[in-house]
């Protein structure tokens, strides 16, 4: 089997294995009674640990490398919070207010905004398919929250909300650390802020404050967001990336929202219109286009896993 077949194989399954992880966050918020505030914290402490776990056994020097020198720490402490962590919570939260299939489609706008930068560092208007683009996802967040009537949100306005803020974090930490990832592989910088996001979110909720006591069915749920939704998702996905390249893999990423709207709306009932379709189809095609821009630009790196 060629690397092109197997890294597009496991680009899919990790892009449906974060569907899959997305579709379980809600039915853990809509049926279990978890809150967001109460979750994140933990999956993101978990798969840290599980993460630097593994680089401490294997080469505790190359896990502590990022954190030498003023610049690589400050870098990231941003990356790690301002961006990876932020996203996993407005993305979490954003499934709490709407569903997982909403909450990926807006996360998915990300391409979008790092287009918009990047046309302003480069000091250059967008080109006439740049343009057709954002139009594209403009327009499909459009179908998306308002089901084609302009008199009402068929969302909330706190989920747009929160589901677009999710994409700006994805902005933040694809393009902030640059530098950080010349030096250190992405794994070890992925566990680091993983860490970082479960103390400084259990600080910030106090999950241990909670009264809230998971069943058996919420930790096999808890279990599924870590382990599936955040470490096999994010190897099989970055090998993939690796073998075929970030843009292609960015096309095959669309697994996730599908896989999660697909679950959602089999197995807990959420609403799913042809507007919702022709939302999706538009985003898409946007992701398309964008993946075949020929100058090089900052590609988004996957923040849920």
């Amino acid at each position: 089997m060629s690397e092109h077949v197997k890294g597009s194989f496991l680009t899919l399954f990790g892009a449906a294995c974060w569907g899959l992880s997305g579709c379980v966050a809600q039915y853990l918020f809509t049926r279990q009674g978890m809150d967001s505030g109460w979750l994140t914290p933990l999956r993101l402490g978990l798969a840290g640990l599980v993460l630097c776990a593994y680089y401490l056994i294997r080469d505790r020097r190359a896990l502590l490398a990022p954190w030498r020198g003023r610049h690589n720490a400050r870098d990231l402490v941003i990356y790690g919070l301002a961006g990876v962590s932020g996203c996993q919570f407005l993305y979490f939260l954003t499934i709490q207010l709407s569903n997982a299939g909403v909450a990926t489609i807006l996360q998915n706008l990300s391409p979008v905004m790092i287009l918009l930068v990047t046309c302003v560092q480069m000091r250059r208007p967008p080109r006439g398919f740049e343009i057709f683009s954002v139009l594209l996802a403009l327009g499909g967040v459009l179908l998306l929250t308002t089901h084609g009537s302009l008199d009402q949100l068929a969302i909330r306005p706190a989920a747009l909300v929160s589901g677009v803020l999710s994409g700006v974090c994805v902005v933040v930490y694809t393009m902030w650390p640059k530098r950080l990832q010349r030096q250190f592989s992405t794994p070890i910088l992925q566990g680091w802020a993983f860490l970082m996001g479960g103390v400084a979110f259990s600080f910030v909720f106090r999950p241990w404050q909670s009264s809230y006591q998971p069943n058996l069915i919420g930790i096999l749920g808890i279990a599924v967001v870590v382990l599936i939704g955040n470490v096999l998702a994010f190897c099989c996905y970055m090998q993939g990336v690796k073998w075929i390249g970030p843009q292609r893999a960015s096309l095959y990423s669309f697994a996730e929202p599908v896989t999660a709207a697909a679950l959602s709306t089999w197995l807990l009932g959420s609403p799913f219109t042809g507007w919702d379709a022709l939302g999706f189809v538009c985003i898409f095609v946007m992701l398309v286009l964008l993946s075949l821009r020929k100058d090089p630009a900052p590609q988004p790196q996957p923040a849920h896993g």
